[in-house]
């Protein structure tokens, strides 16, 4: 398997194995545009020359970035997929001079495992929510903010 920078070439395979688990209502859609537009940010993982995972570090301002999209396709859940995409990301941010990641998710169990602590929404920026507002669960939503490192302030 192989860890690496996603492709134009690579976004609709990426599309497929976000929009499969949003499809059940466990992350967020992504759209075409979306994804096409945020390309630079993404990591995947190929296993033979299929893409089998994906992640995304989006960075909001200069001391602050988003880690999202994370998705594994169920027949390569268990084999550390997840864990290799976050650490590519934070080595990322760290590398940037990046101090602070934050992540929006339904499983903040696989997060707190890293670091991360669970924060209230509304301790972000208000600039992050220029995404949040095109989301269908705007202003309902339901994902539990985590930031990174521990204890970090916003």
């Amino acid at each position: 398997m192989k860890l690496r920078k996603a492709k134009m070439k690579d976004v609709k395979a990426i599309q497929n194995i976000i929009n499969t688990f949003a499809a059940n209502e466990e992350m967020l859609p992504r759209a075409l545009n979306e994804l096409y537009e945020n390309i630079r940010d993404y990591f995947i993982i190929e296993d033979k020359g299929k893409i089998v995972a994906c992640g995304a570090l989006h960075v909001n301002w200069e001391d602050l970035a988003e880690v999202k999209a994370f998705a594994v396709a169920k027949s390569h859940h268990r084999q550390g997929l997840g864990t290799i995409l976050l650490k590519a990301c934070l080595k990322e941010a760290k590398e940037m001079g990046i101090k602070k990641v934050f992540a929006l998710s339904y499983k903040p169990d696989f997060f707190k495992k890293f670091g991360f602590s669970e924060i209230d929404k509304m301790q972000l920026p208000h600039k992050i929510w220029s995404e949040c507002v095109k989301c269908p669960k705007f202003p309902d939503c339901d994902e539990i903010c985590l930031i990174y490192p521990k204890g970090a302030k916003v």
